[in-house]
């Protein structure tokens, strides 16, 4: 009785056009009167204690850093470096894509960000060169999924703090499967591309060519080392990794490449304020219901629902998978790992499933959710930037998605791609 209260309320209040940040709201007050434990008193105080948590600080910090990287340069920079090494191949433009894709998700974290931002630089160039609109956009926006993934990454944060679990082990545990998602990505684009009439590529670049757009990127480059070596020893926190990366940024983009101007500052941190006010507002509204699916034992229902599966953590995982994935096509991925996470993470311990590698299945998972019609954030963020309507870009990015699946699956079967990694990087 409680899921269907749950589960009504909260769609309802989404099917009259509420914002995500009430309708849960609404439904953690539905179970309350429910439960007949209504007390306006336990809603303010959840939403507070909801905010109120140090980790959460990452958040404004990567969101910051985001916007930075983007305005001061680094990111045409991380480009022309992907030129430089992969841009003479067949196709070369769409590996350009995947590999800066790969490298900025290391600097901001923020999905969003990225596929901004390799949409005005790469979408053009993409289509000059012969390469179909649809395919090119859609290829920018399902490399936007590895942002997420690889650290830092904001999905990590809001998990590790929503399920109790270690966010630098997760950063660590990110790595390689950000890794492999491009990886995949990279077959699908050969794939997509390989009967396509094209211009004939640039020739490979000299040494020096290549020497001179790594120097040229050097300091945007280094953030990526800075981070890891960072975490891997032990000398910054995840939270205190987000004010690095921003400090970092702003310095870099101001004082180095000199491309942020002092009057373009105002509008960099309020577009990075109003962003973090929406994800914390989300945040804190999310513990209301968060406690009271703890309050109505909605876990321990799903847990039975589930018992099926539960011999098997292979079957368990892929159908939590299956479940997030349909959930991911109506829900963006901060409120999904705020509604499902206490939900399933009962379910994963009382399994034997380590939660980090949950954890990085579940973002996955997510991120995928990004580019997945008709809710997609990323799709519609590549749509307005690449000026590409919604029904050729589904087209263009679905070869992509089904890769990404395809490694997700792979990751389910295989587990030490996951794991193995993680724990050589922690030590």
């Amino acid at each position: 009785m409680t899921i269907a209260i749950f589960t009504f309320s909260l769609l309802g209040a989404m099917a009259i056009g509420m914002p995500i940040a009430y309708a849960l709201l609404i439904c953690g007050v539905a179970l309350m009167v429910s439960l007949d434990i209504f007390d306006a008193q336990i809603v303010a105080q959840n939403v507070i204690n909801g905010a109120d948590s140090f980790p959460l600080m990452a958040v404004p910090f990567f969101l910051l850093a985001g916007e930075l990287m983007n305005r001061g340069g680094l990111a045409s920079r991380i480009v022309n470096v992907a030129i430089a090494l992969v841009g003479h191949l067949r196709g070369g433009l769409g590996y350009v894509a995947i590999l800066a894709s790969c490298i900025l998700s290391s600097l901001s974290g923020s999905a969003a960000a990225d596929a901004a931002a390799l949409a005005a630089l790469v979408v053009p160039m993409m289509v000059a060169a012969g390469h179909s609109k649809r395919h090119s956009a859609g290829l920018v926006a399902a490399s936007g999924v590895i942002g997420p993934v690889i650290p830092p990454s904001i999905g990590f944060v809001l998990f590790g703090v929503v399920g109790n679990v270690s966010i630098s082990k997760l950063f660590l545990a990110g790595i390689v499967p950000g890794l492999l998602i491009g990886l995949g990505l990279c077959v699908a684009w050969w794939w997509v591309v390989r009967n396509e009439r094209v211009e004939q590529p640039p020739p490979r670049q000299s040494g020096g060519q290549v020497a001179r757009a790594v120097l040229d990127g050097f300091w945007a480059l280094l953030l990526p080392g800075i981070i890891i070596v960072g975490l891997r020893f032990g000398i910054f926190t995840p939270t205190e990794a987000g004010a690095v990366v921003a400090v970092y940024s702003l310095v870099v983009a101001m004082f180095i490449y000199r491309e942020l101007k002092w009057s373009d500052l105002y509008e960099v941190f309020a577009t990075a304020a109003v962003t973090t006010g929406v994800v914390m507002f989300l945040v804190a509204a999310a513990l209301v219901s968060s406690w009271l699916i703890t309050v109505a034992e909605i876990s321990q229902q799903v847990v039975d629902l589930l018992k099926p599966f539960m011999g098997n953590q292979t079957l368990l995982l892929i159908a939590i998978m299956v479940l997030v994935v349909i959930v991911g096509t109506a829900l963006d991925m901060t409120p999904t790992i705020l509604i499902l996470t206490p939900v399933l993470m009962p379910i994963v311990r009382e399994a034997g499933i380590d939660p980090v590698y949950f954890g990085v299945l579940f973002i996955i998972n997510n991120s995928i959710g990004l580019v997945t019609p008709p809710v997609g954030v990323v799709l519609n963020v590549v749509c307005g930037v690449a000026k590409i309507s919604m029904e050729e870009i589904i087209k263009g990015v679905t070869p992509f998605m089904i890769a990404q699946l395809i490694v997700l699956l792979l990751l389910v079967l295989f587990p030490v791609l996951v794991m193995g990694p993680a724990r050589f990087l922690a030590g």
